[in-house]
């Protein structure tokens, strides 16, 4: 049975698997961890399709993730698998299952209509302390070679890294989650101790408004502009809290799954066709996700609300995230009387440390671009 491993050089193989676990390490939102071990598994042993699971206590998978089959015909094949078949031996197993043909296996039930038909599988538990955390799968087409002992050597070392990894992602996610507890308990003390007792003011002013009314017209008068005042300062005050706000989203998913969240429901809610690459990954402060999320979407609402585009883009870059649309474009000598919020975004730009390129000229499209720090990641905390 011989190898389909994609590297035969065992320095070359060093190397790819190095930057497999490098890449693992890299990333500590767990969906962003599986979505790597999962391309590189398939990657590592030129598989035709991979798939990475986390079982839940329901009999289903709380996270199911593929390699090799389109988004298409991922929608075709329905909602996520069941622990039965193949998948809930791979669960029950502490040793790999490697098959020539999973079809004959007793093991084996069905498929989903739309599923690729498969013959050779390799099936490796990730496992912790003998508890096992998901499985990683690899398959081939009908006539395709079987994996080898080295492919599942890998595919095991593999998952070693992966189980370490999936761990340390549950682990920073907690902490993130424990750190909005703590955010949002800091600025309920603040929306009480600010802006309730404003409006508190503002109600006695009120009160003093309307019992001098009849009687003394202008210190009534004298009232309500205290009233006004009192209501711009709350205003204000509630403003800024709403502004220190993390986005939960950003704690649950991290910045790049939130930005492709937020395109993707923007492309359903709209005619306008949004897209969503990401070329290489970008680590950023706590801080310094907010501030590139409210600036994509400022690019994001600007694009709809002005542009009248039909195609929308955004493109995210280890240096750079930019949003480019067809529209209407405009004179960017003009830009700043526009009301497009370009202050605000030079502004977050500036507290990235990087920069604002705006590029449109009138029936040209635009395109902002965020030029990132690469100081930023290096002080990401």
């Amino acid at each position: 049975m011989g190898s389909v491993t994609a590297s035969s050089d065992p320095t070359a193989l060093l190397h790819e698997v190095s930057a497999a676990v490098g890449a693992i390490t890299r990333h500590l939102s767990v969906h962003q961890v599986l979505e790597v071990i999962v391309s590189s598994a398939r990657r590592l042993v030129g598989a035709d399709y991979a798939a990475i699971g986390i079982p839940d206590d329901e009999g289903g998978f709380a996270e199911f993730i593929t390699d090799g089959i389109g988004e298409e015909q991922r929608l075709e094949i329905g909602p996520l698998p069941r622990q039965h078949g193949m998948l809930a031996a791979i669960l029950a197993e502490s040793e790999p299952i490697r098959l020539d043909d999973l079809r004959r296996d007793p093991r084996f039930q069905w498929w989903p209509k739309a599923h690729p038909s498969m013959a050779a599988l390799l099936g490796v538990p990730i496992q912790e302390c003998g508890r096992t955390l998901g499985i990683v799968v690899l398959t081939n087409d009908l006539g395709k070679p079987g994996f080898s002992e080295a492919d599942t050597e890998l595919i095991e070392l593999l998952a070693s890294h992966a189980a370490i990894a999936i761990t340390n992602a549950r682990l920073y996610e907690r902490s993130r989650e424990l750190t909005v507890v703590e955010e949002r308990n800091r600025l309920a003390r603040e929306l009480h101790d600010a802006v309730m007792q404003r409006l508190f003011s503002l109600r006695l002013s009120a009160r003093a408004a309307r019992k001098l009314a009849p009687t003394d017209p202008e210190a009534a008068a004298c009232r309500l502009a205290e009233v006004e005042t009192l209501a711009a300062e709350a205003i204000a005050e509630l403003r800024a809290v709403i502004v220190e706000l993390r986005p939960a989203d950003l704690d649950a998913h991290g910045l790049v799954e939130t930005l492709r969240r937020h395109v993707n429901l923007l492309d359903r809610l709209h005619d306008t066709e949004v897209t969503f690459e990401v070329r290489s990954p970008v680590d950023l402060s706590r801080d310094g996700e907010v501030e590139v999320l409210r600036l994509v979407q400022e690019a994001l609402s600007n694009a709809f609300r002005h542009a009248r585009a039909r195609r929308v883009a955004v493109t995210v870059e280890s240096e750079r995230i930019t949003i480019a649309d067809d529209g209407d474009g405009f004179d960017a000598d003009e830009a700043a009387t526009r009301g497009l919020g370009l202050l605000s975004m030079r502004e977050r730009a500036k507290a990235l440390g990087g920069g604002l390129d705006l590029r449109t000229a009138p029936g040209e499209g635009t395109a902002v671009v965020l030029e990132l720090d690469s100081t930023e990641e290096a002080d990401r905390g």
